[in-house]
């Protein structure tokens, strides 16, 4: 049978009960109905949003009767929710690297693929104790969550991070207040058309960055809940989707420090044309893809010669 219809949320008699236990099994089950990607992580986040608590909390209050006023708002988001509209931005935040950070509709929502090109970056830098104190640039910084995961990794880190959206940049500088690293952080606003020329004349130790790098004859495939909602801007890299990776490949050799690193996040069916235009520079060695947790190829690292 399936599950009631969001309306039954506003439509059951005063004295019907529906406690935190019923109303996450319901959800599942209507999320499920939906063919909702990770229906039972959706259905906590809402659930704790509207209730104003942390996760585990649903749990250990699992009898908690929920009030007119609180099925009202969740009735409102399990609506939208169930139109594929992320659920990061239906609460306002998403998870990096394991900290919090706010999102809205002017970023891309921060994604565990991502943390691939963190980890490795923390570990180059870990085994290259000549760049100590680094100084690192996060080129389209978006939400923040790389440069800030950075910042807040290695406490003598500074970062320059740019975007070309007003908005994220503020959004960025809102995020590193709350984690306490502002101070070791510049936000800088990037040319229209052009990512990776907009960082300040200074040679950075480390250079990384998620640019919009989807192709075009992958964008039919974008699942919905990203291509209706999230910033296509932030998305698209043209027809072979390259069209920021590759100057930005071009221009990072002037940008690095000699032994410096790059690291930048591209699609899975680039890593062979990535590979090459690095080659081309004749700047860059030790040239590499790796794979993310998906298995799938994401994360082009090279050192400046």
């Amino acid at each position: 049978m399936p599950p009631p219809r969001a309306e039954k949320l506003l439509q059951t008699q005063p004295a019907e009960i529906w406690t935190t236990r019923r109303l996450l099994k319901w959800m599942t089950d209507h999320f499920t109905a939906k063919s909702i990607d990770s229906p039972r992580v959706i259905s906590e986040m809402l659930l704790a949003h509207v209730l104003e608590c942390e996760r585990m909390r649903l749990y250990m209050d699992a009898d908690r009767s929920a009030s007119v006023t609180e099925l009202a708002t969740l009735r409102a988001l399990v609506g939208r929710a169930a139109k594929h509209e992320p659920v990061q931005y239906l609460v306002g935040h998403g998870w990096f690297f394991g900290r919090e950070f706010a999102v809205d509709r002017s970023t891309l929502i921060p994604r565990p693929c991502t943390e691939t090109l963190v980890e490795h970056v923390l570990q180059w830098l870990r085994l290259h104790p000549g760049h100590a104190a680094p100084l690192i640039a996060d080129i389209g910084t978006g939400t923040g969550c790389i440069g800030i995961s950075l910042t807040a990794q290695i406490t003598d880190a500074r970062v320059v991070a740019t975007d070309v959206v007003p908005e994220a940049l503020e959004l960025a500088k809102s995020n590193a207040q709350k984690h306490k690293i502002a101070d070791r952080m510049e936000f800088c606003l990037a040319a229209a058309n052009d990512l990776s020329l907009a960082a300040p004349a200074q040679r950075f130790d480390v250079i990384c960055s998620n640019p919009p790098y989807i192709p075009d004859h992958e964008w039919d495939a974008v699942p919905a809940n990203v291509k209706e909602y999230e910033p296509a801007s932030a998305l698209r890299g043209g027809p072979d989707g390259l069209d920021i990776i590759r100057p930005l490949i071009a221009q990072a050799s002037g940008m690095l420090k000699p032994g410096g690193l790059l690291a930048v996040e591209i699609a899975d069916c680039q890593r062979d044309a990535v590979i090459e235009l690095a080659k081309s520079t004749s700047m860059f060695q030790n040239i590499d893809v790796l794979k993310d947790h998906e298995n799938l190829w994401r994360v082009l690292v090279a050192v400046r010669n």
